[in-house]
């Protein structure tokens, strides 16, 4: 049985903490809704104290904020979004568009077709996330989305360099220096001066995330990407050290990260217990790391490596680290989880930042239903019919007539009977139109 050496914030307390997010998002979302601009600007100017002629960048300005990044940083962001775009070439290719015939005369077929406008949120706050802008934007421009709006706070009272360039190379068409709720309200609810959307991407802090949940229906969302998580799967072929710096690694986001180590060692769990402790001591983020983990951090001995599949698959974590000396096991074993990384080479912020999958993913047990943002995400898979012969059009039709009848709707079954009326012939010779 699974023993907590260490636990997080009990639920009800997380509770209260979402109720009062989800009334504020409520308020401001209905403000954004009467009010506009004026209300984006009001937003802008309270929490960010921004307040320039316009929230978007001109051509001109894009260029400014890109000339302020270096060279080293500017070739950083170009290797991370080929490594990007290599992978989501490779998702595309992998979705085609079918056509089969699966009677005579009888077509079936299937396009996907991308998302016609898409708002990409870029978290900046404390930690600005120029790597998001790869995730979304790069992605989307991948998947042939022809209008692609982009938006992340202004950092120090200006736009962000390198989220500017990141954004801008990665194909956006749109950029404005817009955060938090107001950014995504304005996106999917529309102002005077920016048009809305029609779908949401990328992760935020739990104001973001509320948002675009009360948003879904008005607009699609990617998924519900709140507070990052972080869970540890090890065993004792690998020490503390590799253990509480993968912790603290992602515990450092925010005051809101759970991060979990399981493991079948005892020896480790108290050792990496330690090591957390010390790291604390030294790390230049420990303020919000030491948060954290105080509250949201745990650490559970599992007696197997059974239960410890089992406890990760009901957990359901963002990120899921893996190293033990069975890792392809749990590769064919975990169901739910946002992202696998695995073995002791592999890392967290390797997926975060560079090495090409995307980083978007799912939080809060979600994982249970649904996968991370990828290329698919911005793609819509529609179906159409076509009928060719008049043969195929009297069969399809006398099943279609009976079965409607069988429902009770007599007009669905007339849809069917004046095409049997117009097309049939007396001898079809096939199936049950030949009764």
């Amino acid at each position: 049985m699974a023993t907590y050496l260490k636990t997080a914030k009990p639920e009800g307390e997380r509770a209260e903490d979402d109720a009062k997010v989800r009334a504020t998002v409520e308020a401001t979302l209905a403000d954004i809704a009467a009010r506009g601009d004026a209300a984006v600007r009001d937003l802008s100017a309270k929490f960010d104290r921004y307040d320039p002629p316009a929230f978007r960048l001109t051509p001109s300005e894009i260029e400014a904020a890109m000339s302020r990044v270096s060279d080293r940083d500017m070739a950083d962001i170009r290797f991370a979004q080929t490594q990007i775009r290599r992978f989501a070439e490779a998702q595309r290719a992998s979705m085609t568009d079918i056509e089969v015939e699966t009677l005579p005369g009888v077509i079936l077929g299937h396009r996907n077709i991308p998302v016609q406008s898409v708002g990409c949120y870029v978290p900046g706050g404390k930690f600005p996330m120029v790597a998001s802008a790869h995730m979304s934007v790069l992605t989307a421009s991948v998947a042939g989305v022809p209008r692609i709006v982009a938006s992340a706070p202004p950092v120090q009272g200006a736009p962000h360099p390198a989220i500017v360039a990141a954004m801008h190379l990665g194909g956006a068409h749109e950029i404005y220096v817009l955060g938090g709720i107001q950014a995504v309200g304005a996106m999917a609810i529309g102002t005077e001066t920016i048009r809305p959307v029609d779908m949401l991407v990328g992760p935020g802090n739990a104001f973001v995330a509320e948002a675009k949940r009360q948003l879904y229906g008005r607009v699609g969302i990617d998924l519900f990407a709140g507070p990052t998580e972080t869970m540890l799967i090890a065993d004792d072929t690998v020490d503390a050290e590799l253990c509480a710096t993968d912790l603290l690694g992602q515990a450092e986001h925010g005051y809101n990260s759970p991060a979990c180590l399981l493991t079948t060692s005892r020896a480790l769990a108290q050792a990496t217990l330690a090591e957390v402790d010390r790291l604390l001591t030294i790390l230049p983020t420990r303020e919000t790391a030491a948060a954290s983990w105080r509250d949201y951090g745990e650490v559970i001995l599992c007696e197997t490596h059974d239960e410890m599949l089992a406890v990760a698959n009901d957990m359901a974590y963002e990120h899921v680290q893996v190293m033990t000396d069975r890792d392809d096991w749990y590769l064919a074993n975990m169901t739910s989880y946002g992202a696998l990384f695995l073995g002791p080479r592999t890392n967290v912020a390797n997926g975060d930042k560079v090495i090409g999958t995307n980083h978007t993913l799912p939080t809060r047990r979600a994982g249970r239903y649904t996968g991370g943002l990828w290329v698919g995400k911005f793609l819509k898979t529609h179906s159409y019919q076509r009928i060719l012969t008049d043969e195929a059009a009297t069969l399809v039709g006398e099943y279609g007539s009976r079965l409607c009848l069988l429902e009770g709707f007599v007009g669905h079954a007339e849809q069917c009977n004046v095409r049997v009326r117009r097309y049939g012939h007396r001898n079809v010779g096939y199936g049950m139109a030949a009764e």
